[in-house]
């Protein structure tokens, strides 16, 4: 029977987790929401929480960019639904600061200038941004894998995958590395992840989010 570890250095056939007695404990993210707007634990504290379990499963291979500092909100956002809330955003969406390369090594790395249309949609509700998750090349796979670089593996058996293409974000989530993270989904690359890593995906419906600036 396969064996349970919390480290990132478990053997090949366990399930790996970051579940520990810290600042994130097992909380939701409307949980922990609601632990920042009570003064009882700061975005600073879950965010410096969320990096270390990261860093204990780096197994999974799910983080595509760390920027030297999280991306905290803004103070206008200090009411809102998830303010506070340690996430990742995919790595085919642009954040102002940290390069976007849609999974390939054909795109240099080039830092955002800006913040897309979705991404201030996404940041209005108060998360925290942590740093960028894998996703196979232009997303166009069901598995997050790649010819030349280890694959995101799933948490509850690194043998197998964590789907894809929101392969990274799954795998962080089932972890317990984070409660919630970014993904988008045009033929299942929310649901697929979400199937193999045992999660639960929303895809939002169509129109309700914003698609460009105007």
């Amino acid at each position: 029977m396969a064996g349970d570890s919390t480290a990132g250095d478990g053997p090949a056939g366990t399930r790996v987790h970051a579940f520990t007695d810290d600042a994130l404990g097992d909380h939701d993210a409307v949980e922990l929401a609601r632990l920042v707007r009570a003064g009882e634990v700061s975005a600073a504290e879950l965010a410096d929480a969320a990096r270390a379990r990261a860093e204990r499963v780096g197994v999974l291979n799910a983080v595509a960019y760390w920027p030297d500092e999280p991306r905290y909100p803004s103070h206008d956002t200090d009411d809102a639904a998830f303010a506070g809330v340690p996430t990742f955003v995919k790595d085919n969406t642009i954040v102002a600061g940290m390069p976007t390369n849609h999974g390939t090594a054909a795109f240099p790395d080039k830092t955002g200038t800006h913040d897309g249309a979705f991404t201030k949609q996404f940041l209005s509700t108060g998360f925290t941004v942590l740093g960028k998750t894998r996703l196979p090349e232009f997303g166009f796979l069901p598995t997050t894998e790649y010819a030349d670089a280890q694959p995101v593996r799933n948490p509850w058996h690194v043998d197998y995958s964590s789907g894809g293409s929101s392969g990274g974000a799954a795998a962080l989530v089932a972890a317990g590395v984070v409660p919630i993270a970014h993904g988008n989904d045009g033929g299942g690359s929310i649901r697929i992840p979400s199937a193999n890593c045992g999660l639960i995906g929303l895809k939002p419906t169509r129109g309700r989010l914003i698609l460009n600036e105007t």
